[in-house]
């Protein structure tokens, strides 16, 4: 069994997870505390880690009847993310390492979320194609095996998450930008706007959303059908998404495709990435939400493989910010 601390932004996570079965994973949110800001203020969120992180540890332990003594391991967030809030999560798990004297792994944030469909979905085997869309990270991801990732696409600019966000305040619908874009383009049209799609000129699986901000921006100026807008940008966003992800499976010859991150848990792309994959000939792996947004079971996942094949951090282990995937 291993205890995972996500930390790595806005949400407190602690999760204890034996093999693929997840036993607890506590998600404390911070939404509402940054919603009057209109995003994450990151002295904020590392204050709020430290008064919500032993709570957070204790309902995890407490939920899945679990005694610290028996873990195997810890596995902690690394990088990338805010560094004051992942600082919080390093330092409780040396403190817990070294209390109980257990092996402990930092673990790279976007590599928990590859590891979340494999949590979810017992059917997904190496190697699958995964699009990871979030408010920091937009990668299409190659998973050849555990450690072994090739990055064949990534945003040049904007996240996705990031221009829901940058887009829903000219909309004035505040923050997270996501789910707000999604409520209020139910019932637009989404054909109403042609809104450009990044990079649809050059034969590349990267990502490009600063152009189609700045025209959706554009356009609300002269427009009084913000949900007709909602609905187009949505739509754009999606759809450059799904048709990059499945060339670059078609391309490559990989038959399965996976969805993680943030953004994952928006219906229109887990909808489309379905109905379109299936018409491919792919499967198509969708997790829940609950393991789309940043959660600390994924980084009890992918810790976990980490320590079985006997790598372990040392206690100069720290926040990098910036941190690079492991490439293949």
């Amino acid at each position: 069994m291993i205890l995972g601390i996500e930390t790595s932004c806005d949400d407190t996570s602690a999760a204890i997870v034996d093999g693929r079965e997840i036993k607890a994973n506590i998600i404390a949110s911070q939404t509402e505390l940054h919603q009057k800001f209109g995003g994450i203020v990151p002295e904020i969120a590392s204050r709020r880690h430290l008064e919500l992180m032993l709570p957070v540890l204790a309902e995890a332990f407490s939920q899945a009847q679990v005694a610290p003594e028996k873990l195997r391991g810890i596995a902690v967030t690394q990088g990338p993310g805010l560094v004051g809030s992942l600082l919080v999560g390093v330092s409780t798990a040396k403190a817990l390492a070294l209390t109980y004297g257990l092996p402990f792994i930092g673990v790279h944030h976007t590599e928990g979320h590859l590891f979340a469909n494999l949590l979810s979905d017992p059917q997904l085997e190496p190697p699958f194609l995964c699009l990871t869309v979030s408010g920091g990270h937009t990668d299409l991801l190659l998973f050849e095996g555990p450690g072994r990732y090739r990055s064949l696409g990534r945003t040049r600019d904007d996240a996705a998450g990031e221009a829901f966000d940058k887009v829903a305040r000219a909309l004035g619908l505040g923050y997270p930008g996501g789910p707000a874009i999604q409520e209020a383009a139910r019932g637009g049209d989404r054909e109403a706007f042609q809104l450009p799609r990044g990079l649809a000129q050059e034969e590349t699986w990267d990502f490009s959303f600063s152009g189609l901000k700045t025209a959706t921006i554009q356009t609300l100026q002269k427009t009084d059908r913000p949900s007709d807008l909602a609905a187009s940008f949505q739509w754009a966003v999606v759809d450059v998404l799904v048709e990059r992800s499945i060339a670059a499976a078609a391309s490559l010859g990989i038959t399965q495709l996976a969805l993680s991150g943030g953004v994952a848990a928006n219906a229109l792309l887990r909808s489309e990435l379905a109905a379109r994959g299936a018409r491919r000939g792919l499967y198509v792996s969708l997790p829940p939400p609950a393991l789309c947004t940043d959660n600390a079971a994924m980084i009890a996942a992918a810790g976990a493989w980490r320590l079985e094949a006997g790598q372990r951090s040392g206690w100069d282990l720290n926040a990098i910010p910036n941190l690079p995937l492991p490439a293949a």
